[in-house]
């Protein structure tokens, strides 16, 4: 798999959600980028971050584990999610400080190999601390990819409403016209 190709249907989310949607359904199969470094690589040039950290096995790991952590939150509970994304942050930290441009913060992490992964489990924690209500899991019952929902009103559904939201319409149709 080349690093210029992401085979995922939602790409662009929120680095957090997007880590978690390197996991999709393809015609009722489990699919996951992250099976090997080729995958992370891809991952991490559709994130933005291919050019800052260098794809390896303990990166893989290091962000597989980020990735368990951050679903046993968002798709589980605070509770039983909280100590896993603590484990990832327990990585870093955050150094502020102050520029001619202003305040900027720079992330010192105890490893290198554990950026993208704590920086997914940081953007988590800003998420929850702007937007926590606007988390969400397509409502379509096969599908398991998530996104942030910033549509104005805050009722978005689908991940994507060609996709999901059509399906499920077509479903209701079907539905409808079979017991009419």
């Amino acid at each position: 798999m080349s690093a210029a190709r992401d085979p995922r249907p939602l790409t662009g989310e929120p680095l957090a959600l997007d880590l978690l949607n390197t996991r999709w359904m393809s015609e009722g199969t489990l699919q996951d980028l992250l099976t090997d470094v080729d995958g992370l690589a891809a991952w991490l040039a559709s994130a933005g971050l291919g050019g800052d950290h260098l794809p390896d096995d303990r990166m893989l790991r290091h962000v597989r584990q980020a990735r368990q952590a951050l679903q046993a939150a968002v798709d589980g509970s605070l509770e039983e999610g909280a100590p896993l994304v603590d484990a990832v942050l327990q990585h870093g930290r955050v150094r502020i400080a102050l520029t001619p441009q202003g305040a900027v913060e720079h992330p010192e992490l105890s490893d290198p190999a554990w950026g993208p992964a704590w920086l997914a489990a940081r953007d988590y924690l800003e998420l929850l601390r702007t937007a926590p209500d606007r988390i969400r899991s397509c409502a379509h019952e096969s599908c398991v990819l998530h996104f942030l929902d910033t549509s104005r009103n805050g009722t978005r559904r689908w991940c994507s409403m060609a996709t999901c939201g059509n399906r499920a319409k077509a479903s209701r149709h079907y539905a409808r016209s079979k017991d009419a």
